[in-house]
């Protein structure tokens, strides 16, 4: 069997995905594999596209006018891609003041947000980056480490935001699943039997504008706003949703997968139970260098 070089962890929000990857991290580093780690949100995730903008090319040509003094800056971190290009507004900024960016451009860039894109184009630039990730890691020896971005943000566009077909969104997800096979992935699910005492405790140990941001965009999305959702009793109901489709999406995914039960929040029994699937996989690693 070829090594396992990517681990998926997945799940509802207020599941404990973040500590079950953060646990993986410093479980491999125990057992001195060399390991990467992506949280939610990381502008620099190797197959995601997190604060990155995507203007196909006569639109960066009209930006590249309309913003003279930025045009170098804007050439320097455009990357060709889908007959257009991806720019990344964090290294965007990088060396300008946010005093120098005009209001006009910061808006610009942020309304051509990736996940603001229509759903197919969306799934095109996704589906792109996560070929090239591929492509690359599988020539190597580092297993990565994602959380949230393989289900969660397919999801997240297809169902929550656009209202679109479970097919749809499904297809796109095995698509993804397609394009990392030979990478031997292993998806973790991480599960909770109460969802709502789940996503409850979440909204009390997290930011107010973490909560207040989450249920405006579950209620006033495509699927919330179709249903007339309101504040967090309607968010459950969307989320509830989003459970029973995850859970049919689990069993249609063909790969090494396994379901945690994080119900009790109990760190140490969680982490036994990452080690146990850890070792599984990864138990002999030191003697196969030894021999490489």
């Amino acid at each position: 069997m070829n090594q396992t070089k990517l681990i998926l962890v997945e799940g509802l929000p207020g599941s404990g995905k973040s500590t079950t990857a953060q646990l993986i991290k410093e479980i491999l580093d125990e057992m001195n594999v060399p390991s990467l780690l992506f949280f939610e949100g990381n502008s620099d995730h190797p197959a995601d596209y997190e604060a990155w903008s995507y203007f196909p090319k006569a639109d960066f040509t009209e930006l590249l006018e309309k913003y003279k003094p930025f045009q170098s800056h804007l050439i320097k971190n455009a990357v060709p891609q889908l007959e257009g290009y991806v720019l990344s507004r964090n290294k965007f900024r990088e060396g300008l003041s946010d005093e120098s960016i005009p209001e006009n451009l910061e808006k610009q860039l942020c309304e051509n947000d990736i996940y603001e894109l229509p759903f197919e184009l969306n799934k095109q630039l996704i589906t792109a980056r996560w070929q090239a990730f591929a492509d690359q890691a599988v020539k190597g020896e580092t297993i990565y480490i994602f959380e949230c971005c393989f289900i969660q943000n397919p999801v997240t566009i297809g169902m929550i935001k656009y209202d679109t077909e479970d097919i749809l969104v499904m297809n796109y997800i095995k698509g993804l699943a397609d394009i990392i096979e030979p990478l031997n992935p292993i998806l973790i699910y991480i599960d909770q039997k109460d969802l709502r005492q789940s996503f409850l405790k979440a909204v009390k140990e997290r930011p107010k504008e973490w909560s207040k941001g989450f249920v405006e965009y579950y209620n006033n999305q495509g699927f919330g706003k179709a249903r007339g959702v309101i504040g967090v009793e309607g968010t459950l109901t969307v989320l509830d949703a989003r459970k029973q489709f995850e859970s049919n999406l689990y069993q249609g995914i063909e790969m090494e997968k396994v379901i945690l039960d994080n119900s009790q929040f109990n760190k140490e029994q969680h982490q036994d139970e990452l080690m146990k699937i850890l070792n599984k996989i990864y138990g002999g690693y030191n003697q196969k260098v030894r021999q490489n």
